[in-house]
């Protein structure tokens, strides 16, 4: 049987083949990072409600405790509030420090991790 293909026709194909190939690896790719970013984001969601409902029962029960030692139950709850403000003023000082950079360099970090797929 004789081979009809020059060695451009070939090459062609050769090209055509490789970059379908690099297509569905992107999209291969992007599908996993898509996959464990929302994975992420949904066990940190979890976590922080959990984290968050705890954090309200045990600031009732403080506020509560607080109040009953100082005679009444609002004088606790003032106490509470006013440790929570002091804790929001200090989240709104150092917002840049304490949040903005370690969540964009943990995005990123994850967005630049090496990927499974090609190795």
């Amino acid at each position: 049987m004789i081979d009809d293909t020059t060695p451009i026709a070939t090459l062609f194909e050769r090209a055509e083949d490789y970059t379908k190939t690099s297509i569905k690896l992107a999209k291969l790719k992007a599908i996993d990072k898509s996959a464990e970013m929302v994975s992420s984001l949904f066990s940190l969601i979890v976590v922080s409600m959990t984290v968050v409902l705890s954090i309200i029962i045990i600031s009732i029960g403080f506020a509560l405790w607080i109040g009953k030692l100082l005679g009444d139950t609002f004088y606790g709850f003032f106490i509470i509030g006013a440790f929570y403000m002091l804790i929001a003023i200090f989240l709104r000082i150092f917002k840049e420090q304490w949040l903005k950079y370690p969540v964009s360099n943990s995005i990123i970090k994850h967005m630049m991790k090496t990927n499974r797929i090609t190795e």
